[in-house]
């Protein structure tokens, strides 16, 4: 035991204790609120969550997947410029692309305006009706298909490339080649995609809310704000966290003894056949497709709409706005790496059972929705408050006064909770990258391991640091739940005013912050697609 060993562990337990308040909810007897949501909500809830989750991933991993190999495994015009830019869907959140086509396909907006007023064309406003079910799933996989694409294309550049040629050479079909070697050979990757995917649907509540869907998310937003009834949020967050638990585990029992191992020592780069003419400008036609409807259709709209609005929406409280949102998004980042950095550091020191237990802890909060985390958050922190009210009462500040649970320290405890897993997962594959033998080597000279790190493994782990920081940034500033929920009183972000606009329905107002969100993720994802390229060069 010292003191990395310490801080990994209380790491661990901190990450844990809102996942254990929730399951507490359950033991209590449910108030009549919860018989009636039992009766007659809680089978909707259930049933439109899965229908939204498997019509999401159903499509997320065909196209992910279809993508991932035309760009890995073929040469055509643009394969390089279409390599980064099916990344950018990543920087729009859903509930911003659900907001804009929203008001792109109302009776007003921009396409119904244009067919009525330039073509003299009226057709029915039901045709253009996107604020459904059907059209939340086309939303989510829009903005979603980058997690399977990205995984799976990386999986296939590294570690496929003596399986896919020994096809080759053997003269089989690319259709055969497609079906018998590289869904089989890249299971784990598309099941790795496709569980982001899903968590990724059911933390949702802007889409959800926008789109009048009955999915647990907004559900657990209505009774806790609609009902104020904690306790039946409780529950409801209860038997979200089960679900999630449930496709966890069947994640692993799908991924379970898929193992595969290179013929070779050293993997090679899976060599890329060049398409002939019709199937390239189909595969360019495709790639156009579907970057301009996931990215650059609703970024140029937007733009448009901040024309007409800036006036209105750029003062002083706009860039205090922006203030919080870095402050928060700093903040929380050099937490989530100092954390990350440690709980790695020690899993691979002493690697055993109980490390490797303390670290998937520490990851557990990035699989819970952060309607779900955000209530057991705030159960500690009422607990807490509640144990220190002697002390408050002491400070003058009153015996019954909710102290920390109403500060900004919450919301940054919940954010690190909910992404230390993102920081953690860079700094790991950093740390597998470069081996122990540089760590155990200065150990044997007298080092110790604080001095170890410092001097041998930072330096060597910087670009995974850096990484994990980017990544962890990019997923802070989009996120909504768990901000809207547990943030101080007027304290707004870029995030959570975008949402506001857009529920009083001043669409046109929300393009402003929504295009600095959009625009921080774009620089996120930059830096990362030019990281991920100098890596593997």
């Amino acid at each position: 035991m010292n003191g990395w060993m310490l801080l990994s562990g209380i790491g661990a337990i901190a990450a844990l204790l809102p996942s254990l308040y929730i399951l507490m909810g359950l033991i209590g007897k449910p108030n009549e609120n919860w018989a009636h949501i039992k009766e007659y909500m809680l089978l909707d809830y259930a049933w439109e969550s899965f229908i939204l989750v498997v019509g999401v991933v159903s499509i997320t991993v065909i196209l992910g997947v279809s993508l991932a190999w035309l760009t890995a495994a073929y040469e055509f015009p643009l394969r390089k410029f279409f390599s980064f830019a099916l990344v950018l869907p990543l920087a729009i959140p859903p509930y911003i692309a659900a907001y804009t086509y929203g008001e792109m396909f109302s009776y007003t907006g921009s396409i119904q305006v244009f067919l009525r007023n330039k073509l003299g064309i009226t057709v029915d406003p039901t045709l253009f009706d996107i604020m459904s079910m059907k059209g939340a799933i086309v939303l989510f996989s829009l903005s979603l298909f980058p997690y399977v694409y990205l995984i799976t294309r990386t999986f296939l550049e590294k570690h496929s490339a003596s399986y896919i040629e020994n096809a080759r050479l053997l003269g089989r079909h690319p259709i055969t080649v497609f079906f018998k070697i590289v869904l089989p050979l890249s299971q784990g990757a598309i099941v790795g995609g496709a569980s982001l995917v899903a968590f990724e649907v059911l933390n949702d509540y802007g889409v959800s809310k926008h789109f009048g869907l009955q999915t647990f998310t907004t559900a657990i937003f209505k009774t806790w704000f609609g009902m104020y009834d904690v306790d039946s949020a409780i529950r409801l967050a209860a038997l979200l966290m089960s679900l999630i638990v449930g496709i966890f585990v069947v994640e692993r029992l799908l991924r379970k003894r898929k193992r595969y191992n290179s013929p070779v020592n050293r993997s090679t780069p899976l060599r890329r056949i060049r398409l002939s003419k019709v199937s390239s400008i189909l595969t360019v036609l495709f790639c156009t497709v579907l970057t301009m409807l996931s990215f650059f259709i609703p970024v140029v709209q937007m733009i448009v709409w901040s024309t007409w609005t800036y006036a209105d929406v750029l003062d002083d409280r706009f860039l205090r706005m922006i203030g919080n949102t870095l402050l928060v998004s700093i903040i929380s980042v050099l937490l989530i790496m100092v954390l990350a950095v440690i709980a790695a550091n020690v899993n691979r020191t002493w690697r055993s059972t109980f490390t490797l237990t303390m670290s998937k802890l520490l990851s557990t909060g990035y699989s819970i929705p952060g309607a779900v985390l955000s209530i057991g958050v705030l159960a500690v922190f009422i607990s807490l408050d509640k144990r220190l009210s002697g002390l408050y009462e002491s400070l003058g500040l009153g015996a019954n006064k909710l102290v920390l649970s109403m500060s900004l320290i919450m919301l940054v405890f919940a954010l690190v909770i909910r992404f230390v897993a993102v920081g953690y997962n860079a700094v790991d594959a950093g740390y597998d990258k470069i081996g122990s033998r540089y760590s155990e080597a200065s150990r044997m000279l007298g080092h110790g391991m604080t001095s170890t790190f410092f001097k041998i493994d930072l330096p060597l782990i910087k670009g995974a640091v850096l990484t994990g920081s980017i990544l962890a940034f990019m997923e802070i500033v989009k996120e909504l739940p768990l901000t809207l929920l547990l943030r101080p009183f007027n304290f707004d972000t870029l995030a959570t005013k975008s949402y506001q606009y857009a529920s009083d329905e001043q669409i046109h107002q929300a393009a402003i912050p929504s295009l600095l969100i959009i625009m921080l993720g774009i620089v996120s994802v930059c830096l990362y697609h030019w990281m991920g390229r100098r890596d593997t060069e």
